[in-house]
């Protein structure tokens, strides 16, 4: 059996088009949303797949590997994503969730398939930031509020995600503000070096937003963050000197 997850919710969508197995994933004929992936000398491939009205990323690779300790020869990518997806789901940590995951050899290759549920109703920090002028002060309060809430839920759960970039934190408006939650987890780790880690978590969307939001924006959001304005403020100095020696940098 190649299968190794399901989500209990899609089974009967899954089987009501004959899509239960393997085998009928693997062979949907579906358009790529992007140009395949072939760093690791294999090829890894996403495409979207709407049944029923319902929105779904299929994923497939063949010997699109990760190595590791635990795996020195190699392992397919999405296995460890689908472990890390599972982990920030035990976890509590808001992010996207699986609906299917599967790997078997095929030819001697290493294939899998990871299949992930679309996050309708949710936009992207990026795309918020596009038209960011346009948006009431109660919503960037309260965008800003999740994004920090949403970094500290991660880093009190002991996970750094390693690429907290806006595109990478999705938003949903709700009547209480704001829901965030995250997506690419492939190069989460535990948190090892304590504030410098965390502080190294966060500078990429303080760099990334300074275009945008003004020092006051940066505030309100680690203060959501700490929790304590004085400590945000701390935080904010640390940052800015670690994104001045960047810039620095030849």
């Amino acid at each position: 059996m190649s299968q190794e997850f399901v989500d209990p919710d899609i089974v009967e969508l899954f089987s009501r088009h004959q899509l239960n197995d393997f085998d009928a994933l693997w062979a949907l004929e579906l358009e790529a949303v992007d140009r395949p992936n072939t760093e690791r000398g294999g090829w890894s491939s996403v495409s979207y797949l709407e049944l029923d009205g319902q929105g779904f990323y299929l994923k497939r690779q063949r010997n699109h590997l990760t190595r590791s300790l635990l795996h020195p020869l190699g392992e397919p990518t999405f296995a460890r994503e689908f472990r890390t997806i599972e982990q920030y789901r035990k976890l509590g940590i808001p992010a996207l969730q699986a609906a299917w995951f599967g790997q078997r050899r095929i030819s001697g290759e290493q294939c899998a398939i990871l299949v992930t549920h679309a996050l309708h109703g949710w936009q992207d920090l990026d795309g918020w930031l596009k038209r960011w002028e346009h948006v009431s002060d109660n919503e960037r309060h309260a965008i800003l509020d999740a994004c920090g809430t949403l970094a500290r839920t991660l880093h009190d759960a002991g996970q750094m995600h390693g690429c907290f970039y806006p595109k990478h934190i999705f938003l949903q408006s709700r009547d209480e503000g704001f829901a965030a939650c995250l997506i690419d987890l492939e190069k989460t780790r535990r948190l090892w070096l304590g504030r410098r880690d965390r502080i190294k978590d966060i500078e990429p969307l303080i760099r990334r937003t300074r275009h945008v939001w003004t020092p006051d924006d940066h505030l309100r959001l680690l203060n959501a963050y700490q929790g304590d304005s004085e400590q945000a403020r701390v935080w904010y100095d640390r940052l800015q000197l670690r994104i001045q020696d960047k810039d620095s940098r030849p």
